[in-house]
Formats: structure tokens, sequence, C-alpha cells
């Protein structure tokens, strides 16, 4: 964060006690907090087949994990159900936090979950969703877009699994 929301003028870096070096604006005379993004990305797992749903979306030609941005006043399970159901028709059953990280591009921190599905694994497509696939936990590695945030996400959660 560079400039103030407030007013545009250039952020300046000041102690603040019991916080550290905090923006703040010159102008307004305040204290300026980081504000950004928070999304879920999900690792669903179909535990029967023992496989993991990647998708493809917006054209590109590589495979991620579902994911979304949480809603004002939702919680983040909340979120992880309501995005797999949203982009692929799939029921969530038991979900678990494993990690986040803060992805820089589009100011977001991303809170990674496994999902794992309730039911019929069959996916119904939306129009948010180019092509969904089950592979095998191997594949799934082998297949996820490269040098990605979705990438770290599955292999930490594959490599736990060793």
């Amino acid at each position: 964060m560079s400039y103030c929301e407030e007013c545009g003028a250039e952020l300046t870096d000041r102690y603040l006690e019991n916080e550290g070096i905090i923006p703040y604006c010159n102008t307004c005379k305040t204290y300026r907090f980081p504000k950004y993004n928070v999304a879920v990305s999900i690792i669903t797992v179909d535990d029967v087949n023992r496989k993991i749903l990647l998708i493809k979306q917006y054209g590109r030609d590589s495979f991620i994990l579902v994911a979304g941005y949480i809603n004002k006043g939702e919680c983040a399970e909340h979120a992880v159900a309501r995005e797999l159901k949203e982009e692929t028709g799939l029921t969530a059953g038991e979900i678990r936090y494993n990690r986040s990280e803060y992805f820089a591009r589009s100011n977001t921190l991303m809170l990674n979950f496994t999902c794992h599905i309730q039911g019929d694994p069959t996916v119904s497509l939306t129009d948010e969703v180019d092509e969904a696939q089950w592979l095998g936990f191997d594949e799934a590695r082998a297949n996820i877009r490269p040098d990605s945030l979705a990438q770290r996400f599955l292999n930490a959660w594959l490599d736990e699994r060793k």
C-alpha cells in the first residue's frame, strides 16, 4: 500500500507502538493498515476413488484448484462449500484448513482447505469452469499449473501424506 485510500497522498512508514512500522498518511494524520482480499482454495478429494479434482478456467490451458473469494460476513468454511457447489455442483463433506499464503498479484490472502466430497462425484460445470477432471494423486501433482500457488498448496498436502 503506497497511497492513502482517503486522500491519495503518498504514505510514509512510521513506527506505531505495539504494532511496528505501519503506513502513515501525513495529510490525514492517520495510520493506514493494509487491506487485502481473502479467498479460499480447495483441494477437492473423492475418498472413494482416491482422486483430486482439478479445473481449468478463463480459457487457460492449465489445471488449478477450485477457488473463490469469501463474501462479507461469510466464514471461510462456508465459502469452501459454496464455491465448490457453485463451480462444480459437488456437495462438501468434511472440510479441513491446511495453510495460507499471500498472493501479491491479486492482493489476496489465500486460505487453503481440503474438502472431502459427499455423495456422487459427477461434476456439473458452470460458466465459471471450462473443464474439470478427477485425477489420481500422482496425476494431479503432474498436471497442476507449474509455479503456481495451487501447485504449492497441492504439493504440500500430498507431501504430508507420504
